[in-house]
């Protein structure tokens, strides 16, 4: 092991790292993610039809969005982070989707009883505004990343790491969300794994989720992405597991 060259060549593949909307098709061929137990978009589909106003929370690059084929004019999306929000400016709002963005404090950007079905994948939100902007009877439907998501790799490359949303799971947003009224209709929690084959698709997917690996460099935390290296090269892969949970809901006015 050229401990150097490994540096160098880690240096590089930092540099490297160019992430724009929520597509991680760059590593597709170097990373395996256990499927899910259940379809998020089946789901979606049984409760979505054509003559429904429907907001996508958090939409990233509008990947996910587009592919359900919703009608433009009936679709509205939030997005937080603002290189997605200046893409979907772009990409969306030209097609007619009507577009808000959202900040730390969860505010949906749209007047009361505004959408019939709310869908929610990856993105934080504040049970009483989707109360809000749900109308009677209306469908939320989210996807979560839970707060054990990713704490293996996590406490692997970072020293004293602290997860930010330790009581992000699927008992405590179910009583969140029933304390409001909503019908529980589905329910399910899963831990599936995640292997990274190379330290280019390891070192790229800790940079993205900078949230999960906060103030990583590859200079600074060199002697922990050696441990993953080991790793590596004993079994092939580095492990970890992720945190996700979906709840689908009625709103109850």
């Amino acid at each position: 092991m050229n401990i150097n060259a490994l540096k160098k060549e880690w240096l590089k593949y930092e540099e490297e790292v160019n992430f724009e909307g929520w597509d991680f098709s760059h590593i597709k061929d170097d990373w395996e993610n256990e499927t899910l137990p259940w379809d998020f978009t089946r789901i979606i589909n049984k409760y979505l039809s054509s003559n429904l106003e429907l907001l996508d929370m958090g939409t990233g690059g509008g990947e996910f969005l587009l592919s359900l084929n919703h009608p433009y004019e009936k679709t509205s999306v939030t997005e937080g982070w603002q290189p997605n929000i200046e893409l979907l400016k772009r990409k969306l709002v030209p097609l007619g989707i009507k577009l808000a963005s959202i900040a730390d404090d969860d505010i949906i950007d749209f007047v009361d009883n505004s959408f019939d079905i709310i869908i929610n994948r990856h993105e934080s939100f504040h049970v009483n505004e989707i109360k809000r902007v749900l109308r009677p009877n209306g469908v939320f439907i989210t996807q979560q990343v839970g707060g054990e998501n990713g704490n293996r790799l996590s406490n692997m490359l970072i020293p004293n790491f602290q997860p930010q949303y330790r009581n992000l799971n699927l008992r405590n947003t179910l009583c969140d969300l029933k304390k409001r009224d909503f019908e529980i209709m589905f329910a399910d929690e899963y831990f599936p794994y995640q292997k990274f084959f190379n330290m280019k698709a390891l070192i790229y997917y800790v940079k993205v989720i900078e949230w999960e690996f906060p103030a990583f460099n590859v200079k600074e935390n060199f002697d922990r992405l050696l441990n993953a290296y080991k790793e590596l090269t004993a079994n092939g892969y580095v492990l970890n597991y992720e945190h996700r949970f979906i709840i689908v809901a009625y709103n109850h006015k």
